[in-house]
């Protein structure tokens, strides 16, 4: 794993960063994570075969200039940490160390808020404009923010959805005037100077939790008010009809783990091709005995089919990330085991 330093996303500099400091130190940092952050870093940790002495120094000096910058905004705020950094450093690696802890400190902001329960959080913040929703929801982790999407209206699922895809940088200042708001709905306020929040890969995540039925809903209204916004997210998630871009051995697999009657109802509603290509991968026993249970259990309500689709997209989203299939997105490659 000799990557350059600036090729590395977080975690793979955390992990680094942890198997520098050794286990005794690693494992009194683990305790102040949650457990999603322990969980990616473990996964790293254990894929990471060896690091070499470039790459070890480089991380610990990446980390040894962000702790000294954190040390003086605590000080004196960005700016006084700014001068120093340019004295110390010099300008181009001051801008550098700057731009890197910002961006690894962009869960800061509504750190309050990640503490509160999605039905709470609904009941402050559903009458917000769709804009506040939308930043509120970017600092949130995707399960918490599919339950308070999940729970909009209609008509405001959509447009929160794309201005979460289509948030870049917010300001200090408008962060500081939500979080005031909230402090006077939850007594609570966290203070951030910069950020990077939202953008296609938040709401990705974002769709990847909530119910078919809601994500249909978004992507389909996407597709008519943006086009070009709908066709990025779809490149980046998998819904059910992206099943006929697996190839068989995948397919076989992901049905191997799906109960008979569940792949019977999500067939209910899926066009032919889509139920051509499942029928394809099982055995001719097995497809005529799903067949049959489809004639005799006459209507099924929607919301049931969309149940049994997603089980289905859930079941290949978490074969993806054990590692047994691979999902191609945005770049055309086909699939491979």
């Amino acid at each position: 794993m000799a990557k350059k330093n600036n090729s590395m996303d977080g975690v793979q500099k955390a992990a680094i960063l942890l198997i520098a400091l050794g286990p005794e130190m690693s494992s009194l940092i683990f305790k102040h994570l949650h457990d999603d952050e322990i969980e990616q870093l473990t996964l790293e940790i254990a894929n990471t075969s060896s690091v070499s002495p470039s790459t070890k120094e480089e991380v610990l000096n990446e980390f040894y200039e962000v702790c000294l910058a954190q040390q003086y905004i605590a000080e004196g705020g960005i700016g006084y940490a700014k001068d120093l950094l340019e004295k110390a450093l010099g300008t181009d690696k001051a801008r550098e160390v700057i731009g890197r802890l910002t961006a690894s400190l962009q869960v800061r902001p509504f750190e309050f808020v990640r503490k509160t329960d999605p039905a709470q959080l609904l009941n402050f913040i559903q009458d917000e404009h769709p804009q506040t929703i939308a930043l509120i929801l970017s600092y949130l982790s995707p399960s918490q923010s599919s339950m308070v999407i999940s729970a909009l209206p209609p008509d405001k699922q959509a447009d929160v959805a794309k201005r979460i895809a289509q948030m870049d940088r917010t300001s200090p200042d408008v962060i500081k005037e939500v979080e005031g708001v909230l402090e006077r709905k939850l007594a609570s306020l966290v203070n951030q100077d910069y950020t990077i929040v939202g953008g296609v890969d938040a709401i990705v995540d974002i769709l990847n939790a909530v119910d078919r039925g809601t994500e249909k809903h978004i992507v389909e209204t996407l597709e008519v008010e943006d086009p070009e916004l709908a066709d990025e997210i779809r490149r980046k998630m998998f819904v059910f009809e992206d099943i006929l871009s697996l190839d068989d051995r995948a397919i076989q697999r992901v049905l191997r783990d799906i109960d008979n009657n569940d792949i019977a109802v999500a067939l209910k509603n899926a066009n032919e091709e889509v139920q051509n290509v499942i029928f394809k991968n099982l055995s001719k026993r097995l497809a005529a005995m799903i067949k049959e249970d489809m004639d005799f259990m006459g209507p099924v309500r929607l919301k049931d089919v969309e149940d049994a689709q997603q089980k289905i997209v859930n079941n290949i989203r978490k074969l993806e990330d054990s590692g047994e299939i691979v999902i191609a997105r945005g770049g055309g490659d086909e699939i491979v085991v």
